[in-house]
């Protein structure tokens, strides 16, 4: 089995590192807070303190692997500059970057992959340049929707006061439980070279979801705004489920049963 490094082993991280020990794969998991190394080491997992924004002589270890899943919110191209440089001098493979669909500007259109007119100012795009210009035939990108699930409750997404922006456009979500998933379908297959957005198979729109998610507690809907026009991109699924023959789990957003009361599913 491959030695897997992961960088960032935080609400995604930790239980994506859990996944692949128990496959059989050994696993590096990197941290910022030595706090959480224990929580590493409790799963079999080799531990890291490793910090993008400083990074030190232990990362020529940690990328002692064949498989490096990047998992961090950080988007200091700097940092990630000097990553991508210590992966060109290790034995790294092959490398799978966790991105964000918001590299998509928020236009009223289903967008896919190819969608590249339609990018937005996003730090991260440029940071997926580095990752594909080091080798694009051995890089994916995983670009998700908003990340739901464990803790993460859509009803507690909008503090009392705060105005939910453009109600009437669909949201673009995907649970934890789907993104561990897809993340090991991709290595488990060897799909690299490829991009692919990732979230959920449906999209109500805020006012609905979010309507629904604050019932659920309990709590009354949010207040909602205006919508402006021309706003409400919806992010398409269709070629990551075609070329990875992926069901989603969670494919209908409105019928998650999360635990409401605790925020914890």
């Amino acid at each position: 089995m491959e030695t897997i490094s992961i960088l960032g082993s935080g609400w995604l991280g930790l239980p994506l590192a859990h996944y692949f020990i128990e496959k059989g794969h050994a696993v590096k998991a990197s941290t910022t807070s030595k706090n959480r190394i224990p929580n590493l080491e409790s799963i079999g997992a080799d531990p890291f303190t490793i910090d993008i924004d400083s990074l030190t002589s232990n990362i020529k270890p940690f990328l002692q692997a064949d498989i490096l899943i990047v998992n961090i919110p950080s988007k200091n191209v700097d940092g990630f500059r000097r990553l991508v440089n210590e992966i060109e001098a290790s034995k790294i493979e092959k490398v799978l970057f966790v991105s964000s669909t918001s590299v998509y500007q928020n236009v009223q259109k289903t967008v896919t992959e190819s969608d590249t007119g339609l990018y937005s100012s996003s730090p991260l795009l440029e940071v997926e340049k580095l990752f594909t210009d080091w080798a694009s035939g051995r890089t994916t990108i995983l670009r998700f929707g908003g990340l739901i699930g464990y803790g993460r409750h859509p009803g507690r997404f909008f503090k009392p006061g705060r105005i939910v922006p453009n109600p009437d456009t669909p949201v673009n979500l995907i649970h934890r439980d789907d993104c561990v998933e897809i993340i090991g379908r991709i290595v488990e297959q060897q799909v690299w070279g490829e991009l692919f957005n990732a979230c959920t198979d449906t999209h109500p729109t805020k006012r609905e979801f979010y309507t629904r998610a604050r019932e659920s507690l309990g709590m009354a809907p949010p207040e909602f705004g205006e919508t402006a026009p021309g706003m409400g991109k919806l992010v398409s699924n269709e070629k990551l489920k075609r070329m990875l023959n992926y069901q989603f789990k969670h494919q209908d957003l409105m019928t998650i049963e999360f635990d409401w009361a605790s925020g914890i599913d």
